[in-house]
């Protein structure tokens, strides 16, 4: 199985994981702090359900979002409310995305849309990308998952997306990312040496997303700030 259909089945099993986990959080434990600055846990799951739906609207030829300042205010109008409604409103989004995709097919995968900050890309990769939001989300509500349980096939293709990424990001030095097991990818700045940093997939994922501050990796020189997804 390749494609959308394998990242839409490592998707159902994220979402379903996800779900279980956060059946027992009481309204107190949503109204908690996330790792995300700001955040609750609230924030995090409201935005987990609108993003699905954003991306039910970017299938269907509609803008992602009306704006920044209605996404903004949707997340911020939803984060407040009990934890009941928050799980059924995850699921049923979560099931509202799974439906549309599951309408698609052959040709119509590779149709482009543009994303949130005009991020252009096929639908085909929107099932990864929402994979992307789930798992990462999941660990920055801080209720256990941390980078180390990602799924292996996961953090192998974040690596390489991360890398793609930030070719060529000024905010970044050139850097060669080497994995444990031989595996390299070269980001950062085009010209110039570049500095290695090495480690696990995981290590490096979470290092690159801002989940993490580097630890378990070694680097040639100064491990840098990588810039916000």
């Amino acid at each position: 199985m390749t494609g959308p259909e394998a990242d839409l089945a490592a998707l159902k099993d994220a979402t379903e994981r996800l779900l279980t986990a956060v059946e027992p959080l009481d309204d107190d434990a949503v109204a908690a702090p996330s790792h995300l600055p700001g955040w609750t846990r609230g924030h995090v799951l409201a935005h987990l359900a609108r993003n699905a739906d954003a991306l039910v609207d970017v299938i269907h030829g509609r803008p992602m979002y009306p704006s920044e300042e209605s996404r903004n205010a949707d997340i911020e109008r939803g984060a407040r409310r009990p934890a009941a409604l928050h799980r059924a409103d995850l699921r049923e989004s979560a099931a509202r995305f799974a439906e549309t995709a599951a309408g698609l097919s052959g040709p119509a995968w590779q149709r482009t849309a543009t994303l949130r900050n005009g991020v252009v890309d096929t639908l085909a990769g929107l099932p990864f990308r929402r994979l992307t939001e789930i798992e990462l989300h999941h660990i920055d509500l801080d209720i256990g998952r941390t980078v180390a349980d990602l799924p292996g096939t996961f953090v192998d293709r974040s690596v390489e997306q991360l890398a793609r990424r930030f070719a060529g990001h000024p905010a970044l030095p050139p850097l060669e990312l080497r994995a444990e097991d031989g595996r390299h990818w070269r980001t950062g700045a085009a010209e110039g040496e570049p500095r290695v940093v090495a480690g696990t997939p995981a290590a490096l994922v979470g290092w690159l997303t801002g989940r993490t501050s580097g630890s378990g990796l070694t680097s040639s020189g100064p491990l840098p700030q990588p810039p916000p997804l």
